[in-house]
């Protein structure tokens, strides 16, 4: 069994204890269910074009920073030019939580990514009622039909849909509402990194549609050459993470690059 099934059984044991503990119809009560959502393609646009994440640990990298607090990165991120906030919210395999992105949406007004593995109906209700703007659709552990049914639903949430890529075969899960298209430099199952192939990727994508650079980007000389190669968006985590002041190093990556 690979990482991303791991996953994908522990998030089914997961949702499965949220459902039990707490009903739709009490997520509907959330003071954050009724608000008119950022929307990341308009961010995209006008900002930097970065998705700065907040991220303590991943799989395959272990503890990442655990030390700073999401308010004070995600603040900083926004001070300092991103176009979107990513916060991952699963709690066993990346050391996040639903309450990191409801202890910062009040204190920022560029749109929140929930990113997770979204695979049941209750994910996204959750996702409005923790104050998320945009969900991320993994389409390595979705079928293109539920690829289809979670966009609609998403759309009926005033959500934002990052669909996620990596395969040529996943291109297939792409239909005409998806809002953006990411392509993940890493394979999701050995964690190796391949930038010409998601470029080889982009390349085959309808050129209506914004398309996000995800992951393994570890340099400025990385960015540059995912930018001069069309990529509309640029979700980076790790890179700033990984440093004492993840906000600070934002700041200084969006000057050496001149965006």
């Amino acid at each position: 069994m690979n990482i991303l099934d791991k996953i994908i059984q522990r998030k089914k044991e997961e949702v499965s204890f949220s459902k039990s503990n707490t009903s739709v119809s009490a997520l509907k009560e959330s003071e954050f269910f009724g608000r008119e959502n950022f929307s990341l393609k308009e961010s995209l646009k006008k900002r930097s074009g970065i998705i700065a994440e907040f991220k303590r640990q991943s799989p395959s990298k272990g503890i990442i920073n655990d030390t700073v607090s999401p308010l004070e990165v995600v603040s900083a991120y926004e001070k300092f030019g991103a176009s979107g906030i990513s916060v991952l919210t699963d709690r066993d395999f990346f050391g996040g939580s639903s309450e990191d992105i409801l202890n910062v949406r009040n204190s920022v007004n560029i749109p929140i990514l929930r990113k997770d593995f979204m695979i049941d109906e209750y994910q996204f209700y959750e996702a409005k009622s923790i104050g998320a703007d945009v969900i991320l659709l993994i389409a390595a552990c979705l079928s293109p039909q539920q690829v289809s049914e979670f966009t609609e639903l998403s759309h009926e949430l005033g959500l934002e849909v990052l669909l996620e890529i990596h395969t040529e075969e996943e291109l297939k899960h792409i239909n005409k509402n998806i809002d953006l298209v990411g392509i993940n430099n890493r394979n999701l199952k050995d964690f190796k990194v391949d930038l010409q192939h998601s470029v080889t990727l982009k390349n085959q994508l309808p050129k209506e549609i914004l398309s996000v650079a995800e992951s393994g980007i570890y340099n400025e000389e990385d960015f540059r050459y995912l930018k001069n190669e069309g990529f509309d968006g640029f979700l980076m985590g790790e890179y700033f993470m990984k440093h004492e002041d993840p906000g600070k190093k934002l700041a200084e990556f969006i000057s050496n690059t001149g965006i």
